[in-house]
């Protein structure tokens, strides 16, 4: 079913500090109120929290306003919080409104894809929306903006413009998104992936087209183990990131780095870093199948 939805996604910025300096349960603690509270503010302005993905959470808002003043509220209330102040934790967030699909649950289509490229943008503490979803504002005048010129989103033919939702008493030290095109003179940062698998080497980068791993000969790289499923995992970029998902009957295992391994079933991953993902079952298990990965920009 097709609707007319405003995407937000907010995301976690110090998470990756945090895990460092007081370790995966306490952080994971922190992280899931984090979330748990940005999922209740959605929940006030008529949201609808879709889910958590790692240390960022996806709403949808029936319209602009809802999901404007979701955002400003969901600042505020980081901001307000001591246990994040202390921790340097805070949240950007990004949205957009327009035509979105909306299939078992979950969300998909051009404005879950523009929404992920605005929180991209966003810097820590900020908000950036596509100025089309501002103008839709029936009194625009509640909310203070300010231009941020335009940037490209992936499968969109020209640049898009975009703004800045102030929500800060004083923003005099608001941070600035860089513009993202000059006149004459406009370059896309490219994000790439580099996977290697038993000797041979494969890029993707975020034009790429999904990359599915499995038994079946019709996979973009053919696992033949007993223990993988035929359609076992695709990885893809969404929401500025290579993300990894499983769809197989055993489950999958990450390792980013020399962190603990993380599996995850019917799930998706964010890849970051590098590190390893293993198929069916843990890495320890299976040495000659292991995927080794490598983000860069």
């Amino acid at each position: 079913m097709s609707e007319q939805l405003t995407i937000l996604f907010a995301d976690v910025s110090g998470s990756t500090r945090l895990f460092e300096t007081r370790g995966n349960i306490e952080a994971r603690r922190l992280v899931a109120a984090m979330l748990g509270a940005l999922g209740e503010v959605a929940r006030q302005h008529g949201g609808r929290v879709i889910k958590n993905i790692g240390d960022e959470i996806l709403c949808t808002f029936p319209g602009p306003i809802q999901g404007l003043l979701g955002a400003v509220d969901m600042q505020k209330r980081i901001a307000a919080d001591e246990e994040c102040a202390r921790e340097f934790l805070a949240i950007r967030v990004g949205l957009h409104h327009g035509e979105t699909l909306v299939e078992d649950g979950d969300v998909y289509g051009d404005a879950v894809n523009t929404a992920a490229r605005m929180t991209a943008l966003a810097k820590r503490e900020q908000i950036i929306a596509t100025a089309s979803t501002v103008k839709l504002l029936t009194n625009a005048g509640m909310l203070r903006t300010r231009s941020m010129g335009q940037t490209r989103v992936a499968g969109k033919l020209m640049p898009i413009d975009i703004v800045d939702v102030l929500w800060q008493e004083d923003t005099s030290n608001v941070t600035m998104v860089q513009r993202a095109i000059s006149t004459g003179n406009f370059s896309v940062p490219r994000v790439r992936l580099q996977l290697r698998y038993r000797g041979r080497a494969i890029d993707l980068d975020e034009l790429a087209p999904p990359f599915t791993l499995g038994r079946d000969l019709s996979s973009s790289l053919v696992i033949d183990a007993e223990w993988v499923s035929r359609n076992h995992a695709l990885i893809e970029y969404k929401r500025g990131y290579f993300v990894v998902s499983d769809r197989s009957t055993n489950g999958s295992w990450v390792k980013f780095g020399d962190d603990d391994e993380l599996s995850f079933h019917r799930d998706e991953v964010r890849l970051l870093r590098n590190g390893t993902i293993s198929l069916g079952q843990a890495s320890a298990l299976n040495p000659d199948h292991l995927l080794y990965f490598q983000c860069s920009d």
